[in-house]
């Protein structure tokens, strides 16, 4: 007797555990919209099982209950729905209704700039902004340390700036912000610089964080035989768009949109 206590309280700890996983199940918590393909089943009434794509109207059309208004509610809330039409139509006893979304449509995000596959992807379960970067296959090597997310929340647009170098590099996950429907990323490229002249690799090259002269002549490939570092223009745009141009030394800091000029020496 005392064996068969302790398995009937195990089986209920079990059951227990069950449920509860059930009901923490993120997807149950999914909002329903239109695009998405549902199939809805009725235990022991295999004759109610169907499926069905949500309209734009947010319905979708079932066995006996003709069209059924689930736009706007979560899988949980569709499931009780459904459950309690069949129930007041006398038309189950008892209905246990379960919902299992096919293809999730109406909750999407989009994903542009520098990854590698830009484009709108569908949500399923909360998101994390790095889960949808991985899945637009991660930035591109000219894509900048930073990302643009726009959110319109209730008619408003607010844009956040996230820092990436701070939430992979250093693992500030607070930045890890969720993704909800509607939201944009958006990846710029990266911050460039410019050199020409006599240096070995001229061209445009990515501007990296505190990057010096420098260190960008030897992105550069460093000086020609005829170049000088007594001969180095800078070329920056000013706030007010005129171009100013000076000499700098090796120790100076670039900003984006510099221009760098190596005069031939005088020998």
């Amino acid at each position: 007797m005392r064996a068969l206590l302790l398995a009937l309280a195990w089986l209920v700890g079990l059951w227990s555990e069950v449920g509860i996983t059930q009901s923490q199940n993120p997807r149950n918590d999914y909002i329903l919209g239109a695009g998405d393909v549902v199939r809805v089943t009725v235990y022991k009434n295999p004759d109610l099982t169907t499926e069905a794509r949500v309209s734009e109207q947010g319905v979708i059309t079932l066995p006996f209950l003709r069209e059924v208004a689930v736009g706007g509610l979560t899988v949980t809330q569709t499931e009780e729905r459904i459950a309690n039409l069949l129930a007041s139509r006398q038309l189950v006893v008892s209905p246990q209704v379960s919902l299992l979304v096919l293809q999730f449509r109406s909750q999407q995000v989009s994903v542009l700039g520098q990854v590698n596959r830009p484009g709108r992807y569908p949500i399923e379960t909360a998101t994390r902004l790095s889960d949808i970067l991985a899945t637009a296959g991660g930035v591109t090597p000219v894509g900048a340390d930073y990302v643009y997310i726009s959110k319109n929340r209730e008619g408003k647009v607010k844009r956040q700036v996230i820092d990436l170098q701070s939430l992979f590099e250093k693992g500030d996950t607070s930045l890890d912000v969720e993704i909800q429907n509607s939201d944009v990323v958006f990846v710029p490229r990266s911050p460039q610089f410019y050199i020409y002249g006599q240096v070995q690799r001229p061209g445009s090259f990515r501007l990296e964080k505190d990057m010096t002269v420098m260190q960008a002549l030897s992105l550069g490939g460093g000086l020609t035989a005829r170049g000088t570092e007594r001969g180095i223009t800078l070329s920056r745009k000013a706030n007010d768009g005129r171009v100013i141009a000076a000499e700098i030394q090796l120790t100076d800091k670039l900003r984006p949109d510099d221009v760098l000029y190596v005069r031939e020496g005088l020998f």
